[in-house]
């Protein structure tokens, strides 16, 4: 899925315009806006959107590549990575999803964490299955 994407370069700023997209990228991938597997915009499309030479969208999308955040293929484009950062990222959103439910639901914290804390002794509880065969031992 393509995501539309809310972008701002300032001109005046002493911050390159390929890191100023480097960075906004960035933040919205390890804060969980953008989950593995969305795909970013073409190059030629950022750079049309913000203003840009099409380099200058280049290069923030081969830094990001560089870094493990994004992958290019040729024919998938442009996609948020999957990798060890996205764990942590994409149970954070499930969080930040979670406690508006829980607030749309009139829930104060104590009752939204209880709930949680009921979860987490449940799947505690729960033992991971080991395949075992006659007569070896584990």
């Amino acid at each position: 899925m393509t995501m539309e994407l809310r972008l701002t370069v300032d001109p005046t700023s002493a911050e390159p315009p390929f890191e100023q997209v480097r960075t906004q990228l960035a933040g919205l991938i390890t804060s969980g806006r953008l989950l593995p597997g969305d795909r970013l915009p073409t190059v030629r499309a950022l750079a049309a959107d913000l203003g840009l030479a099409v380099n200058t969208v280049a290069r923030a999308y081969k830094e990001l590549e560089a870094s493990g955040l994004v992958e290019t293929g040729r024919r998938a484009g442009t996609v948020v990575a999957s990798g060890e950062h996205t764990a942590d990222v994409a149970v954070a959103a499930l969080a930040a999803k979670y406690a508006l439910a829980a607030r749309e639901a009139g829930l104060d914290d104590a009752a939204a964490l209880d709930l949680v804390r009921s979860a987490l002794r449940s799947t505690a509880l729960q033992e991971p299955y080991t395949a075992t065969r006659p007569g070896v031992q584990n």
